[in-house]
């Protein structure tokens, strides 16, 4: 009987010794299995200059869902948010390089360079570009080279095109004031675009430049003294960061204001025309899905807008106490009430 269980008790040390090891080699095996995923699940790098929630990189996020990459299963995605601190774009640019992103994807001009200046070997997909050529960020449209390649927005032959627009909805107009921050590489070629305009149609346009939003206050006060009777602020982050006190200085002073995105028509301005930055923003998940698949970007040819958006607010209008002319109205996209 004594030696029954020595025997037993033998045995049970060696099951259990067993059972033991076999726990230990599953989770060397688990931990390098995961280990492995990690390595082979790619990952996004996405930086924003405004605020979370971003409706543009919302935008994004669903169409690279649509192309089938599942965040969390077989793609990592990194967010970024500047939060309008301009500042801070290219530090947070730096954190996304060091996290060894397979694909970054930016907006906007400072952004861009910022990326540019940071890395030459990850891909880099601009969401929106004003002019990417004449700001020497590509080679061509066509084939862009480098690492680098996206969607541009076809700033500078818009911006003729705005005042235009705003001409024929408000025939009274005569003189324009030009909100504008130099230090964006694309807004040079925007501000020249509406200078030639305004010589064809008999507008005066006056160059009103902001750098940071503490030029706000200052540029105002000079807008209002030079008596002009319309306001044209160029869409970037810093006026779009800053639409609020833009539409609200319009309103109080009364002068009818055009801007490029919708969301300034949102914020008091009386009309909007350009391209749907939604739209470009979720057509960038097409360079992330051809990336990531193996696309070189200096191969992929930059697209141009598709879709484009006339917003009228008829609110801003009826407190300026203007009347929107039909054939504008029946060309608008939306109109807010």
């Amino acid at each position: 009987m004594r030696r029954i269980r020595i025997a037993d008790w033998r045995f049970r040390i060696a099951s259990a010794t067993i059972l033991i090891v076999a726990l230990a080699l599953s989770r060397v095996t688990v931990s390098l299995a995961g280990d492995a995923q990690s390595r082979d699940v790619p990952r996004i790098g996405i930086l924003s200059s405004f605020a979370p929630p971003d409706p543009q990189v919302d935008a994004l996020k669903q169409g690279v869902r649509d192309l089938g990459w599942v965040e969390g299963q077989n793609v990592v995605v990194d967010y970024r948010y500047a939060d309008g601190h301009f500042d801070r774009i290219a530090d947070l640019v730096a954190e996304l390089v060091r996290l060894k992103v397979d694909v970054l994807v930016v907006g906007g001009e400072a952004g861009i360079r910022a990326a540019r200046d940071a890395t030459r070997a990850i891909p880099i997909v601009m969401a929106n570009s004003g002019d990417p050529v004449g700001t020497g960020l590509i080679a061509s449209l066509a084939r862009p080279g480098g690492n680098t390649t996206g969607l541009s927005l076809l700033l500078p032959e818009l911006g003729g095109k705005r005042l235009a627009l705003l001409r024929e909805t408000v025939p009274t107009v005569s003189h324009v004031a030009v909100l504008w921050n130099p230090t964006n590489a694309a807004k040079p070629l925007e501000w020249q675009s509406i200078r030639a305009a305004a010589g064809v149609l008999g507008v005066r346009a006056s160059s009103f430049e902001v750098r940071e939003p503490t030029d706000l206050a200052p540029v105002f006060a000079a807008i209002a003294k030079a008596r002009v009777d319309a306001l044209m602020p160029l869409a970037e982050p810093l006026t779009r960061s800053h639409r609020l006190q833009i539409g609200g200085f319009a309103v109080q002073h009364r002068l009818p204001m055009m801007a490029e995105n919708r969301d300034f028509a949102e914020a008091g301005g009386l009309m909007t025309y350009g391209p749907s930055l939604l739209d470009l923003w979720r057509r960038a998940a097409t360079y992330v899905d051809k990336i990531l698949k193996g696309a070189k970007p200096g191969d992929l040819p930059v697209e141009q807008p598709t879709k484009f958006e006339l917003v009228i607010n008829l609110q801003t209008a009826k407190a300026l106490g203007l009347k929107i002319p039909q054939t504008i109205l029946v060309r608008a996209d939306e109109v807010l009430r």
